[in-house]
């Protein structure tokens, strides 16, 4: 029986969080490289060197829930985000169908006017070395590139309930040098459309 629960415990996730299934808080945050964003460009994690934080969000074109949190994510970009601030934002879209495809990523932007980068990766493979399960979904990066956040941006999808805005004090915390006051919470939206093999 000990041998049994020791070979299960070797087994199982050791970085697991306590709502994502693939990465914990602490842990050094997977770089993506060469993602083309829907400015025409290739990005690299590693281009965002001079900032102390990274917040990375997995969102899409397609998720109703992601449309109620775009204005709320183009204040906070806005906010935390501008051209001498010492924090970036990046989303990235992975799923492959057509109303997520890069040219749709395109209008998709440009129409909401994203004043952050939006990348794609078809490949899904980004998405799932973070764990993301869901759209929109949010991790702080500090200025190591661990882990310092993740999960949902605020308490509740519809912006007149929400009391806490859990992505925007991870970001004032960590910039002060402090610990998020909540490291991870229960994210919530659509579910990432993974491709079954």
């Amino acid at each position: 029986m000990k041998a049994t629960i020791a070979l299960l415990c070797l087994l199982s996730p050791l970085t697991a969080g306590e709502f994502n299934p693939t990465i914990n808080i602490g842990d050094a945050a997977p770089a993506w490289r060469n993602l083309e964003g829907t400015d025409g460009k290739r990005h690299a994690l590693a281009n965002l060197k001079d900032k102390d934080i990274v917040v990375v969000a997995f969102i899409c074109n397609s998720c109703a829930t992601v449309a109620t949190y775009e204005d709320r994510i183009n204040a906070f970009v806005g906010k935390q985000c501008g051209k001498n601030a010492k924090t970036a934002f990046v989303a990235i879209n992975v799923n492959t169908i057509k109303a997520d495809a890069l040219p749709m990523m395109k209008e998709r932007a440009k129409k909401q006017k994203y004043a952050f980068a939006y990348l794609y990766d078809p490949s899904q493979q980004i998405a799932k070395q973070f764990g993301a399960r869901y759209t929109p979904e949010f991790f702080v990066l500090n200025k190591d590139r661990k882990i310092a956040y993740m999960g949902a941006m605020d308490d509740k999808s519809n912006a007149k309930e929400v009391k806490v805005q859990f992505l925007a004090a991870a970001v004032e915390a960590v910039l002060a040098g402090k610990p998020a006051p909540k490291t991870e919470t229960a994210p919530f939206g659509c579910r990432i459309r993974y491709q079954q093999k």
